[in-house]
């Protein structure tokens, strides 16, 4: 009859206890029909697993696939990763008994003078050596769901740990395509800056020779001289610009800082820069690696609150051991040697000064916060996209302009080298139409790099390149 209404007890908790277990919910966030700038054709599915690959650059593509491989960041989210899975293997193996294994040899004396004389027992020696090899079991029925919350909460973090890497390898790719662009940008800014340097000092041989033939004031060359000698002092922030960016791209690949300066002596074509799809802005919320980390963190959230709802209920514990004791190895393994113990223990936080109930409203602020996390990194996921996209579109425009000016000063240069060879200009009049002109495409290297960049992060901002695993 006792062990009925126990039984009765544990099951009627039991089905409390399931009741009154938290449910992961994520939050319902509209994130809109359609993005406020976009081509009307750019919202269709687009794959963004390798978007490095769409800049058609074979040298970007190896130092992206390569950084992905080796970058330090990502090997230690890596590691992360495996140790999450480990305490997530950790966490479901308490859904099985634990058993022990064991042996011991004691050597003891007993006492003739103490509660039981040793000499009041007849054929029993004072000096005894007992042998004991013994098994032991022990198992916690998971009546009220905090293993299997346990195990929910290590699956959750073990999948926050894999976003997380997901978000690094995204943002170590972004980077060296930033560094790459910047790099290049940079190269193309120096090749305009010397080509107007060369144009500045056949301008001041100019102005120094009229000036000592007395056909200009000493003003005019000075003021020729001063203009060469600030188009001079750029170029050395322009050759830092470019050695510091290919010493970064070196760290970044996870290799010594000097490991890529030879792209400094390689010279590329700008990329060729259009609109790109970005699909439909509700698929940010399965791209975005940040979005995805904040979802399962807000899952651990729930399953540490159901974990802590266990603890109002009692844990019970059965356990059972069984093994051989001996005076003497020869009788160690008869049958009158063996020993076996069962239990059955429970116990029930009864009285704790409000403990358990203090940590269920604690846990149930964290689910709350987290709740709200997960809200947060949607709207930051839809307003960076949004920036992003409105900077690339912008660079997009700026960077036809300046086209569309580099194209404008080169027609200046060629009919001004025209008119100087028929002799309408001078040469001086000729130099600025050069000087001009490598302004013109000095502006453009910078606006070119800018757009580029504003394109990587627009590709970041969508969630690009996360990999499965």
């Amino acid at each position: 009859m006792m062990r009925a209404r126990i039984l009765l007890t544990l099951a009627a908790a039991a089905l409390s206890a399931c009741a009154t277990a938290p449910e992961h919910r994520v939050p319902e966030i509209d994130p809109g029909a359609g993005w406020t700038l976009a081509p009307e054709d750019a919202q269709v599915d687009v794959d963004l697993s390798r978007w490095w690959a769409s800049f058609g650059d074979e040298t970007l593509e190896r130092l992206i696939e390569q950084a992905l491989t080796q970058n330090l960041d990502i090997r230690q989210a890596d590691a992360r990763v495996a140790e999450a899975r480990a305490m997530r293997s950790a966490a479901a193996g308490g859904r099985y008994p634990v058993g022990d294994a064991g042996a011991s040899v004691v050597r003891r004396r007993q006492s003739e003078t103490g509660p039981l004389p040793i000499r009041r027992i007849p054929e029993l020696e004072r000096d005894q050596t007992i042998y004991e090899p013994r098994f032991d079991a022990a198992w916690e029925p998971d009546f009220f769901g905090r293993t299997r919350s346990a195990v929910a909460a290590a699956e959750a973090r073990a999948e926050n740990a894999v976003e997380q890497r997901r978000g690094v390898q995204l943002a170590i790719a972004a980077e060296t395509a930033r560094s790459y662009f910047s790099l290049r940008g940079a190269q193309h800014e120096l090749d305009a800056r010397r080509a107007a340097v060369e144009a500045a000092r056949e301008s001041v041989l100019l102005v120094r020779r009229r000036f000592e033939a007395g056909d200009a004031p000493e003003a005019a060359l000075v003021q020729a001289e001063a203009e060469l000698r600030g188009l001079e002092a750029q170029l050395p922030t322009l050759e830092a610009a470019v050695r510091t960016t290919a010493l970064a791209i070196g760290l970044l690949l996870g290799e010594r800082p000097e490991a890529e300066l030879a792209l400094i002596e390689r010279h590329e074509d700008f990329v060729t820069l259009a609109p790109v799809p970005v699909g439909e802005r509700a698929d940010l919320l399965r791209r975005r690696p940040d979005v995805r980390a904040a979802e399962r963190a807000l899952a651990a959230a729930t399953a540490d609150l159901g974990i802590a709802t266990a603890e109002l209920f009692p844990r019970v514990t059965l356990g059972a051991g069984a093994g051989f004791q001996s005076l003497s190895t020869g009788t160690l393994l008869d049958s009158a040697s063996q020993i076996a113990t069962a239990a059955l223990s429970i116990s029930w936080r009864v009285l704790d000064g409000g403990r358990v109930r203090a940590e269920i409203e604690a846990g149930e602020a964290r689910v709350e916060a987290a709740a709200l996390e997960y809200e947060r990194s949607v709207l930051q996921a839809l307003s960076d996209a949004e920036q992003a996209l409105a900077r690339y579109q912008f660079g997009l425009a700026a960077v036809d302009l300046q086209a569309a000016a580099v194209d404008a000063a080169r027609r200046n240069r060629e009919f001004a080298d025209l008119r100087f060879r028929a002799g309408d200009i001078s040469l001086l009049e000729l130099l600025d139409a050069e000087r001009v002109l490598r302004n013109a495409e000095d502006a453009y290297a910078r606006v070119h790099t800018l757009a580029a960049t504003d394109l990587v992060a627009l590709f970041k901002a969508l969630g690009g390149g996360w990999r499965e695993g």
